[in-house]
């Protein structure tokens, strides 16, 4: 169960242990690292405080069948702020590394530039990440489910190969099983969420898909803006766009809003761009 894998060891001094994967694979969900390294960081700090942004780097694939180790260093409490670091090893070799700010709450006026868009309500839409996974590579691939995501695909792109797709994509996501009413529990759920699709549509603008055999990327870091509470386990929209991809790199933003039109978080994430092949394919 989700709960269950961010639920931690105290090991003294700052130290956890976290469980294993969820699911099996070559590599562990990114998501992981951001939701096991969060939840570290809220044991850290007072009650009074609560989290508004993170800032991560994947530094190292883990192991889905190891225990993770994590690490909290206290950069700075101050009278409505803390900063916190957390790193993740396995085998003695730090995977990826975590900065959290946190925040007394303040009341201050709201704005939001972006209200969500108009979409079908999640109960009509059933198209599911493992069906567009499994179609655009021809081969069943590692449900997920067994991470406790349940995505639903409103607008998957259907342009055949080499034709550009610009236009967000959108999608419901939510945790698939009922989470305690812990608001940490479920900002920790919201981060292992975004991790999820984030940075796949980098390759749509070249007409390519992140699933195409001869592609090889990886998530390279990953920053993240909370703007209100909001729980994971019921549907959330995810609003993803292209900022722009080059130098070997894509770059990805996303809005997360509840059903009712509440924008919860922006998030932005660097992924690496390679191919098994001689040149790197142009846009056509």
């Amino acid at each position: 169960m989700f709960a269950d894998l961010v639920t931690l060891e105290p090991v003294g001094d700052g130290r956890f242990t976290a469980p294993p994967a969820l699911e099996k694979g070559e590599r562990m969900f990114g998501g992981q690292f951001l939701g096991q390294c969060l939840a570290a960081a809220q044991l850290s700090v007072t009650a009074d405080r609560a989290l508004h942004s993170l800032h991560g780097y994947f530094l190292r694939p883990g192991d889905v069948d190891l225990d993770v180790h994590l690490v909290v260093t206290p950069i700075r409490d101050g009278r409505s702020f803390s900063w916190r670091e957390v790193t993740a090893a396995q085998r003695d070799k730090e995977l990826f590394r975590l900065i959290a700010s946190f925040q007394v709450p303040d009341d201050t006026p709201e704005y939001t530039r972006s209200p969500m868009p108009e979409v079908p309500a999640p109960e009509t839409v059933s198209y599911t990440y493992d069906e567009f996974s499994t179609a655009e590579t021809g081969a069943e691939v590692l449900s997920n489910t067994l991470r406790a995501i349940d995505i639903r695909y409103i607008n998957p792109p259907r342009a055949p190969r080499g034709e550009p797709v610009t236009e967000t994509q959108l999608m419901w996501m939510r945790i698939n099983e009922t989470l305690p009413d812990s608001p940490n529990l479920h900002q920790v759920a919201i981060a292992y969420l975004s991790d999820s699709t984030l940075v796949d549509p980098i390759l749509l603008p070249l007409g390519l898909r992140w699933q195409d055999r001869d592609f090889e990327g990886t998530s390279l870091d990953h920053a993240m803006w909370f703007h209100r509470a909001a729980r994971a386990d019921q549907w959330l929209l995810f609003v993803l766009d292209v900022e722009a991809t080059g130098g070997g790199r894509g770059l990805a933003r996303g809005r997360i809003y509840t059903r009712d039109g509440g924008l919860v978080a922006t998030c932005l994430q660097e992924g690496l761009m390679r191919w098994n092949t001689p040149s790197t394919p142009k846009a056509t």
